[in-house]
């Protein structure tokens, strides 16, 4: 009995973690499905299971004195993806970033941080937000930032300005 106890928590153990993949294969569709030849370029994706990011993200938050406001939003949120790409070009973003524009994704803003450019686009059905974009542009790396949920314009307000206030 104890074997099979032991059998029945390594499987359940298999499948929580599978969620929680890191690949080299990008997991952000124009990178995946384009079918073009990105010279050069190194890509690690990670698939974050949520029920073990939110309470980790809320903790942070709250230790950083984030207003429950923004505590909220982090509940919304139902899938993120995450896209690291060493050695990408400028018209890799370009092009990314046409694709999103013919994917109906909307630029919402653009914020300069420590250098980097930050750049947050979302995809609309009605009042609802349900995709938002996030691209981190560096000078050593590209960093996009893929996340499901259901969010409201106002929403996105309060998370850009709570960045921006910084």
């Amino acid at each position: 009995m104890k074997i099979i106890k032991s059998i029945f928590l390594i499987l359940s153990l298999m499948f929580i973690t599978q969620s929680c993949v890191v690949s080299e294969k990008p997991n952000i569709a124009y990178f995946s499905e384009s079918g073009r030849d990105f010279k050069g370029a190194k890509f690690v994706s990670i698939n974050v299971p949520l029920f073990l990011a939110k309470p980790y993200i809320k903790k942070a938050l709250r230790e950083d004195g984030e207003d429950e406001e923004l505590i909220r939003i982090v509940k919304k949120v139902s899938k993120i993806k995450v896209l690291t790409v060493e050695n990408g070009d400028r018209n890799m973003l370009k092009d990314f970033a046409s694709y999103l524009n013919n994917n109906n994704y909307e630029e919402w803003a653009t914020i300069r941080h420590d250098g980097d450019n930050v750049n947050i686009r979302v995809k609309q059905k009605g009042d609802a937000i349900k995709n938002m974009m996030i691209t981190v542009n560096s000078d050593k790396e590209l960093v996009f930032v893929d996340i499901k949920g259901n969010f409201t314009a106002d929403d996105i307000s309060r998370m850009i300005s709570s960045a921006t206030d910084k």
